[in-house]
């Protein structure tokens, strides 16, 4: 008896062009078609419709979890999320969490109790796995859970280690880094980790300061930061672990006179729109968003339509030079 596969392999294309010309979802050139309907015909291939008509009662929608709305990074995420999700033939049922770890569980109910076709979850809670539905695929965005679980993620060490060494190439004696706080281990943590590495490597003088959640929630820095850049008079280059830091550092220092990049140089993370807005515009690592959105939903409408085994996915990340460094 022949399967999908067999019928993909014998026709040249792969197992999601069959899955989606069976399910008449998306879109396949005419020659495609024809040609999977003719080697179809030579197997005498048959689709189980039992199993098709129930593979058609699902929702055809994808949850969404993120923690906030207001930041810019996850309003991007979640622009990319549903474009991608949408050209596949699915709607997205978006949640905001706000960082509360009860309304993320009842979300994730919620998701479930819906027949959701899967999750793309971006999680800053601990324990999340404990919660998370065996039968239904799930993946974690810049969050590491476990290996049964499929992750993407930017490689946040090398962008860490590049915003640092550009500062130094560029003259910067004395490194101050403002890192985002987690009360759990998470992937972005590596930006200080490298920044850590290089300054200590290169024998040169630096500071860390945490921000807090709170601050996180309501994209309130500039008080702290103001604290901070007045402790730290000889500090000549600042590498931000986001966009919004950056651009919170930006304003503290024109309301204290501070000249960026003349006096303090700047480096940011993200690359959102954001970093194009402000004045200086912001040189910053470049996270792949729209790509690691674009693979998010790849692999989870893999695993809903193929049982695709969990991958963990890292990508690349680059620096873009603009006016702050």
């Amino acid at each position: 008896m022949y399967t999908l596969k067999d019928v993909a392999e014998k026709a040249g294309v792969t197992v999601t062009t069959v899955s989606r010309i069976l399910n008449n979802r998306g879109y396949i050139g005419d020659a495609t078609r024809k040609k999977v309907y003719r080697v179809m015909k030579e197997l005498d291939y048959h689709p189980n419709q039992l199993a098709r008509s129930l593979s058609l009662k699902k929702t055809r929608v994808i949850g969404i979890i993120v923690p906030s709305l207001l930041h810019p990074y996850f309003c991007e995420t979640v622009n990319y999320l549903e474009f991608y999700a949408s050209r596949e033939g699915y709607k997205v049922m978006l949640c905001n969490s706000n960082h509360q770890e009860e309304k993320e569980h009842e979300y994730i109910n919620m998701l479930k109790s819906n027949k959701v076709s899967g999750i793309v979850l971006s999680s800053r809670t601990e324990n999340i796995e404990k919660i998370l539905p065996d039968d239904l695929p799930v993946i974690t965005f810049e969050r590491v859970i476990s290996n049964r679980i499929s992750s993407v993620s930017c490689d946040n060490f090398l962008g860490g280690e590049t915003a640092t060494r550009y500062l130094l190439e560029i003259g910067c004696k004395n490194l101050l880094h403002i890192s985002g706080t987690h009360n759990i281990l998470m992937p972005a943590d590596a930006r200080r980790d490298a920044f850590v590495k290089v300054c200590e490597e290169s024998q040169i003088p630096y500071k860390i300061y945490n921000t807090v959640e709170a601050q996180f929630d309501s994209l309130d820095y500039e008080e702290y930061l103001e604290q901070i850049i007045q402790e730290n008079p000889g500090i000549d280059g600042i590498f931000a672990s986001s966009d919004v830091i950056a651009a919170a550092v930006i304003s503290v220092c024109s309301k204290n006179n501070i000249r960026i990049p003349a006096d303090i140089k700047l480096v940011g993370f993200d690359d959102t729109k954001l970093a194009s807005l402000t004045t200086p515009k912001i040189t910053t690592i470049r996270q792949p968003i729209e790509q690691m959105c674009k693979c998010a939903i790849d692999v989870l409408i893999r695993q809903v339509e193929e049982g695709y085994l969990p991958t963990k996915t890292v990508m690349s990340v680059a620096l873009i030079k603009r006016e702050s460094a």
